[in-house]
C-alpha cells in the first residue's frame, strides 16, 4: 500500500485498461474517479468495485472539459481498437486531441502530475526493429488508421508542450499489445478474435499470410509498469516503451489458442489491412534501466487466464440469451 493516500482520476477506466488500473490503485489504497463516457468501456468492468467506498464512477466524454479535485491523472480514454477507432475516426482524433487538451488543463490548474496512455502505433509500420524510443516512425497521416495514429501522435506533442510551456510534471507511456481479461469480445484485436472464434469452433482469421509480428504483453504486467511510471521522479517524462520484447508471428498466436482451447478451429486467410504494421517489437531497455521493470506473464498462462474469461462470457450469454 502507497505511504501517502491519493485522490486519483482514470480516464477511459471503465475500459480493459482502465479497469484492471482501478482496480489496482484501490489496492494500492487510493481514492479513484472513473470517468468513461461507455463508447468502448463497459459497466460491468468496474462493477465489482461499485460498492468500495474509496471509488467513484462518472459519466463523462473528455473532449469536453472536467472540473474536479484530483492529485493524479491517468488519461487513458480513446477507442484503442481498429474496429472501434475506425467506427467514428472523427470523434476518434477528437478524444486524443481534445481530450489531451482537456486533461492537460485540468492538471495545469492542478498542478497535478498527468500520464498519457500513447501507443506503440505512433511509429506506424516501422522501418527500425526493435522500436527504440527515439525512433521517430513511419505513419500515414491519411490512412485509415491516421485517426488513431496521428492523433496518439499529437497527444504527445501537446503533452511535451504543456511541458515545456507550462513545467507541467508528465508521464507519456508508449503501450504494445497487451491482452487479458475484459478485452472487450468483439474488438477485432488479435487476441479476442482469435479466442472467440476457438470458443465457437469458427474458422480462425488471420489477415495477409500470418508472417506478421506482434509482441503480447499480459494486462497485469503494463498495469505494473503504468504505476512505476508515474511514481517516477520529475525528471523522467517518457516517452517510455511498456510492451513485451517477445516477438512472435500471428499464425504462431493463432496455433497456440487453438492449442490450448483444444479447438478443431481451422485457419483462413484473408487480405491484411491498410497500412498493418509488418512486425511490431519493444525496446524495453529504458523502463528495464529506469522502472526495474520488465514482463513477467508467459504467454501460456496469460492466453489460459483470458481464455478462462471469455469462455465465462461466452457461458453467461448463452444462459441470458443476451448480448455480451
Amino acid at each position: 500500500m502507497s505511504v501517502t493516500s491519493k485522490r486519483i482520476l482514470v480516464t477511459g477506466g471503465a475500459g480493459f485498461l482502465g479497469s484492471h488500473l482501478c482496480e489496482r490503485l484501490l489496492r494500492d489504497g487510493h481514492d479513484v474517479l472513473c470517468v468513461d463516457n461507455y463508447f468502448t468501456g463497459r459497466r460491468s468492468n468496474v462493477a465489482h468495485l461499485t460498492n468500495n467506498p474509496r471509488f467513484e464512477v462518472m459519466r463523462h466524454d473528455v473532449t469536453f472539459p472536467l472540473y474536479v479535485e484530483v492529485d493524479e491523472i491517468y488519461n487513458l480514454a480513446c477507442p484503442a481498437s481498429p474496429v472501434h477507432y475506425q467506427h467514428d475516426p472523427v470523434q476518434t482524433t477528437k478524444t486524443s486531441v481534445h481530450g489531451a487538451i482537456n486533461m492537460l488543463g485540468l492538471a495545469k490548474r492542478l498542478r497535478a502530475k498527468i500520464l498519457q496512455a500513447s501507443t506503440s502505433e505512433v511509429y506506424g509500420d516501422p522501418t527500425v526493429h526493435p522500436q527504440t524510443e527515439a525512433y521517430w516512425g513511419n505513419v500515414n497521416p491519411i490512412g485509415f488508421r491516421s485517426c488513431y495514429d496521428e492523433g496518439k501522435r499529437c497527444a504527445e506533442t501537446l503533452f511535451f508542450d504543456y511541458h515545456r510551456q507550462h513545467n507541467l510534471r508528465i508521464k507519456v507511456a508508449r503501450i504494445f499489445n497487451t491482452y487479458g481479461p475484459r478485452m472487450h469480445p468483439n474488438d477485432g484485436r488479435v487476441v479476442s478474435n482469435f479466442i472467440m472464434q476457438a470458443l465457437a469452433g469458427k474458422p480462425i482469421t488471420i489477415y495477409g499470410e500470418g508472417n506478421q509480428t506482434r509482441s503480447f504483453c499480459y494486462v497485469s504486467d503494463m498495469i505494473e509498469g503504468f504505476v512505476r511510471l508515474m511514481d517516477t521522479g520529475d525528471e523522467v517524462t517518457g516517452p517510455m516503451n511498456l510492451g513485451n520484447p517477445v516477438e512472435m508471428s500471428i499464425r504462431e498466436l493463432a496455433e497456440a489458442v487453438i492449442a490450448l482451447t483444444g479447438s478443431k478451429s481451422e485457419l483462413v486467410y484473408e487480405p491484411l489491412p491498410h497500412d498493418d504494421p509488418v512486425q511490431r517489437k519493444p525496446d524495453i531497455g529504458f523502463a528495464r534501466a529506469t522502472l526495474g521493470w520488465e514482463p513477467e506473464v508467459k504467454l501460456r498462462e496469460g492466453l489460459e487466464r483470458t481464455i478462462a474469461y471469455f469462455t465465462a462470457l461466452r457461458d453467461e450469454l448463452e444462459q441470458s440469451g443476451g448480448n455480451i
